[in-house]
């Protein structure tokens, strides 16, 4: 038996025994990590991909697009221009990947791993994606010219961390972001994925809408529609959520706005499971057309007063 000079055979023999247990623990990770990468079947697990202009693009994961959808709703909300949303965006890309985690350096939690200890709230508050955006924004307005500002800067009077250039990386992917789902570049978020296996729930997306939005994103009552008759018709229209877009004076925001609202709820889509999202003329159909928007013609959903989201059945 050939070991280290001095070495009694049964030290020998627990090196390889730990060795092996070493490369076991690897292979373990390994395969875990493929497990999260690919579903059933081979298949690549669901992703989101925003498109730019010039081949630019940035794909991220269901639950990525999430948080990313619930920061810029909560930055518009507020009445944050879009600058405003980006620099939240690249914070959250550098701080936790967009990931809404319950760890990090010291008492960090959260989008924007903000510290309990420094006054930014309880851990409950900070895990909530609205609270923990909503305080970034109060952070940020707080900010004299932040939008004229160097992303690092503007970004680092908010967070005070201790590796403020970090954020500089992340700033192309996060006006990309932000573009898409602030409504200005429109049909540019594709969702890919299977067609959900459950049944979704109009009140939910009410919701999260209301949540992400404000209370006035829906109308108080509903509105009642035309009377449908035929049944599969008449079904639909109970999974489906209306939701108007205001017409401000210029056409172009109202556009923005439903835009806005439309690639919200694909970046939801997997929370809400939801079969069909449908705006101005185009729509997204879970399962179909690699998650792309596709024209509709004339038809429902094809006017651009109301974004048309339907749940599965």
């Amino acid at each position: 038996m050939v070991g280290v000079p001095g070495q009694s055979p049964a030290v020998a023999g627990r090196g390889r025994l730990l060795r092996f247990g070493a490369a076991l623990v690897v292979l373990c990770g390994l395969a875990g990590y493929l497990l999260v990468q690919y579903e059933g079947g081979g298949r690549p697990a669901p992703r989101c991909t925003v498109l730019g202009a010039g081949g630019a693009s940035y794909e991220m994961t269901y639950e990525q697009a999430q948080n990313a959808a619930t920061i810029s709703a909560v930055g518009t909300s507020r009445g944050m221009p879009e600058r405003a949303v980006t620099i939240a965006l690249a914070t959250a890309l550098q701080e936790s990947g967009l990931r809404n985690i319950d760890y990090g350096d010291r008492d960090s939690v959260g989008l924007f791993q903000q510290r309990p200890s420094q006054g930014w709230g309880t851990v409950e508050q900070i895990m909530d994606p609205v609270y923990s955006a909503g305080k970034f924004y109060d952070g940020l307005k707080d900010v004299p010219g932040y939008s004229r500002l160097p992303l690092t800067v503007a970004a680092q009077k908010v967070q005070r961390s201790g590796f403020p250039q970090a954020y500089a990386k992340h700033e192309p992917d996060a006006a990309l972001l932000s573009a898409t789902l602030t409504g200005r570049s429109a049909a540019t978020l594709k969702c890919e994925g299977p067609a959900a296996a459950q049944a979704g729930d109009p009140a939910k997306v009410r919701a999260l809408l209301e949540r992400d939005f404000g209370r006035e994103v829906l109308p108080r009552t509903e509105t009642a529609g035309a009377e449908v008759t035929d049944d599969a018709k008449a079904a639909e229209q109970k999974r489906t959520v209306s939701v108007p877009v205001a017409a401000p004076a210029s056409g172009a925001d109202a556009a923005r706005r439903g835009w806005e609202l439309a690639q919200w709820a694909v970046a939801q889509a997997s929370e809400l499971r939801l079969e069909r999202v449908a705006y101005d003329g185009r729509e997204w159909v879970a399962g179909e057309h690699d998650g792309e928007w596709r024209e509709t013609g004339s038809g429902e959903g094809a006017d651009a007063s109301q974004v048309l989201i339907v749940t599965a059945s």
